[in-house]
């Protein structure tokens, strides 16, 4: 008895309650009797591995899944969501990782759609303006709210989720992964945001994988492995290795050293590029370059600067306008893809579900793409099925895809192990040139550490690779020499043990190498 009034006493100060929750899948334990208490008022961080059972707890918080046991009290009351808009009752607000939006729509449309205010038997446009504008300004998220969704960027798009959750009377309120596709200043604008929202009383669960952000702007943390919590940790007690360390049960290394080794002749050339993009506007603008066997040249850049368009052109996805590219000698400017993986070439692709998986489609199937044609994974017209498979299950076990199971379709793999049967399809291969964009995005530290040791391996094993990554971190750790793209345009090149994070950054912001240096290089 003393006990339940003890626990009731100490749920006063909790927000957010999920006490014992267990979600079972099919062949999936997600969540295993887990326990997490969040306090009113702070940011707590909830962080793992990819399938971890982040998403998954938080989908239950707002209603998306049932728990199939255990008890969810928001501030102190038990709760059980039939779907979201009980959630959205309670006063649970959330961002999903890709976000809700109708891009025909302007900011105040979007955000009052499904609880428009109305002037009689009408929806009243000007206030709905009005109030988005106010909510707006009231937490400094600054928003055109009649620019229409798809003219914005993608952190501004952000904003208008969290006005959405604000409109509905938020005061809990959950990021997915919110800064997996923004760029380093929108994260710093953000964190402002977050902490406005944390002065005015809300209280805000930050899924996250990057540990640094985590230390920057979290109270408390929660670490969860394998459907489990495994540490619950104040921040500013603890550090990213202890962080690490709970997160794949084992230390990790941050920051791989890369061995010396010394590149050989040039295998690819980039010469007075031009492409356009989309909208036929010039994305590329008379870029050069090269890349030699056996070193990492990265690209880095705020995202939609022209590298896209870059790699869609040196990959054969996008027509060329002017400029030539050459690959061991040979011009193959405009050449079929398939073509260029025939000479060599291999593409770890930005967008993995886009442009690398086919989600339906079983992991054997998506580990031979590009390469079903061929043996020995095809005999004439057919599908060796036999070898396909042996070959999948080994591609499987090297490069640590989870779970072990060749028929688990492409798209029901987490983040990480989709990014890794990627990557082993494409180092199988046997590549000579390779082109990496963005390796890394959306995954943990322990893929991340993974994927980083199989590039290095691939450059040590003189194999020419070219990486493009909006992390900083990543391009400094990795390159043997860094381009900045800006506005379509080479700024500068530099190697990472000459230069600092802050002569790129202004590089990245328009400046040329030669106007930071003085004109010296």
């Amino acid at each position: 008895m003393n006990s339940k009034v003890h626990d009731m006493v100490k749920s006063e100060e909790y927000a957010v309650e999920m006490i014992d929750i267990t979600k079972r899948f099919p062949g999936v334990l997600a969540n295993d009797k887990v326990t997490i208490r969040i306090k009113k008022g702070e940011v707590h961080a909830i962080v793992g591995e990819n399938g971890a059972g982040k998403s998954t707890l938080m989908n239950q918080l707002y209603g998306l899944y049932h728990p199939d046991s255990g008890e969810i009290r928001i501030f102190g009351e038990k709760k059980v969501f039939a779907g979201p808009r009980d959630a959205i009752k309670a006063g649970i607000g959330m961002v999903h990782q890709h976000f809700m939006l109708v891009d025909t729509l302007t900011v105040a449309e979007n955000v009052v759609l499904g609880s428009e205010p109305n002037k009689g038997l009408n929806f009243d446009l000007q206030k709905a303006r009005k109030e988005v504008r106010e909510l707006s300004e009231k937490y400094g998220l600054y928003v055109d709210v009649d620019a229409k969704i798809e003219d914005i960027p993608v952190g501004m798009q952000q904003r208008v989720e969290i006005i959405k959750t604000l409109y509905r009377g938020a005061n809990i309120i959950i990021l997915d992964e919110p800064t997996a596709v923004l760029t380093p200043q929108e994260v710093e604008e953000l964190f402002v945001i977050m902490r406005n929202l944390q002065n005015a009383g809300k209280t805000i669960l930050f899924i996250s994988h990057k540990l640094n952000e985590v230390m920057e702007i979290s109270d408390r943390i929660t670490v969860m492995r394998g459907g489990k919590v495994t540490a619950e940790l104040i921040t500013k007690e603890t550090n990213e290795r202890e962080i690490a360390r709970a997160m794949v049960g084992r230390d990790v290394v941050l920051k791989l050293d890369k061995s010396p080794h010394s590149p050989k002749e040039v295998i690819f050339e980039v010469k007075d590029l031009w492409v356009k993009d989309n909208r036929h506007l010039d994305a590329v603008k008379g870029v050069t370059f090269n890349v030699r066997r056996g070193e990492i040249v990265g690209i880095a850049g705020v995202a939609g600067n022209g590298q896209t368009e870059l790699v869609e052109a040196i990959t054969g996805l996008r027509r060329v306008e002017k400029g030539q590219l050459i690959f061991e000698g040979k011009d193959v400017t405009n050449a079929h893809p398939r073509q260029l993986r025939d000479m060599g070439m291999t593409h770890i692709a930005e967008d993995r579900l886009k442009h690398a998986l086919i989600k339906p489609f079983p992991a054997y199937y998506n580990a031979i793409l590009g390469r079903h044609i061929k043996k020995p994974f095809a005999r004439g017209v057919f599908l060796n099925h036999k070898e396909i498979k042996r070959y999948t299950m080994e591609l499987m076990e090297e490069f640590d895809v989870r779970p072990r199971i060749i028929e688990h379709l492409g798209g029901n793999f987490s983040g990480g192990n989709q990014q890794k049967l990627v990557v082993g399809r494409e180092i199988k291969a046997g590549p000579k040139f390779m082109v990496v964009a963005q390796p890394t995005r959306g995954l943990d530290v322990g893929a991340i550490e993974f994927i980083h040791r199989q590039i290095l391996k691939m450059r040590e094993h003189d194999v020419g690779i070219l990486l493009i990554s909006m992390e900083l971190e990543e391009i400094f750790s990795l390159s043997d020499r860094i381009l900045v793209m800006y506005e379509g345009q080479i700024m500068g090149e530099v190697k990472p043990q000459e230069t600092t994070i802050e002569e790129v950054g202004l590089m990245m912001a328009g400046k040329r190498l030669e106007e930071i240096r003085g004109g010296k290089k």
